[in-house]
């Protein structure tokens, strides 16, 4: 069995952060030869690493600590006045969850999504091959949630299901239908569906505070964030911060 201490890992040189301008970033990459279980998978996920297509990663920035893993405890989840809004403008969404593949019309969705709303970012400009490599080919534990309303597709959440929780990959979406709010309304449906399987937490990625795009992750609460190789509860995180300022 393919265990943590008989890993390799490599770190990229030194490149322009995604997230932070006038930044240089470093990530630490799984050896992409290497046999991710899902049990393996799930103890990368608790050490802070995400996963992109094939490959499994996480910032190793030298001084550099503003990436942030997060995660949600779902038993402890309340919903903000917002969310609950945004749950009951979203009650007629159905779901679908499918396995991954290749479909025309979610790539056109992605396609549509990342024209319009993310054109100044790594994704752009999208294209089929670029969409297989990042969201279709994964690891077994990939699911596609599909949301539709009166039987027109809203958007996309892919999820890998682990042992401890869900991971929050990639979420696309319709722009036409912002008003809904179904980027967040897709969060709230995983917190949902790892509370319904029992599962004690949702993955939400990496919160950087400096990045207004990574700043909604911390509105679902309370979260856990890992740092200095520990994850801890907002109380604890007040708690440090206090003894710091005494």
């Amino acid at each position: 069995m393919t265990n943590l201490q008989t890993l390799a890992f490599f770190a990229t040189p030194e490149h322009d952060c995604s997230y932070l301008p006038n930044r240089k970033a470093t990530t630490m990459f799984l050896d992409p030869k290497a046999n991710v279980s899902r049990a393996l998978y799930n103890e990368l996920s608790q050490l802070g690493f995400r996963r992109s297509g094939n490959h499994y990663y996480r910032p190793h920035c030298g001084q550099c600590k503003a990436c942030i893993p997060i995660r949600v405890p779902v038993s402890e989840f309340k919903p903000s006045r917002s969310q609950k809004r945004i749950l009951k403008k979203n009650v007629d969404i159905s779901y679908q969850i499918l396995p991954p593949d290749f479909h025309e019309d979610h790539y056109l969705l992605y396609e549509k999504y990342i024209n319009l709303r993310h054109s100044d970012g790594d994704m752009y400009p999208p294209s089929r091959e670029q969409y297989r490599s990042f969201l279709v080919d994964g690891h077994s534990s990939t699911e596609f949630v599909e949301f539709t309303l009166n039987e027109r597709l809203v958007g996309i959440a892919v999820v890998d299901r682990l042992i401890d929780g869900l991971s929050a990959i990639y979420t696309f979406f319709d722009p036409g239908f912002e008003s809904i709010s179904p980027g967040t309304y897709a969060v709230l449906w995983q917190i949902e569906e790892a509370q319904r399987s029992k599962l004690p937490f949702v993955y939400l990625g990496y919160f950087i505070r400096q990045c207004q795009k990574m700043t909604y992750k911390t509105s679902f609460k309370p979260f856990h964030a890992r740092i200095n190789e520990i994850w801890l509860s907002e109380d604890e995180m007040k708690q440090i911060k206090a003894l710091e300022n005494d």
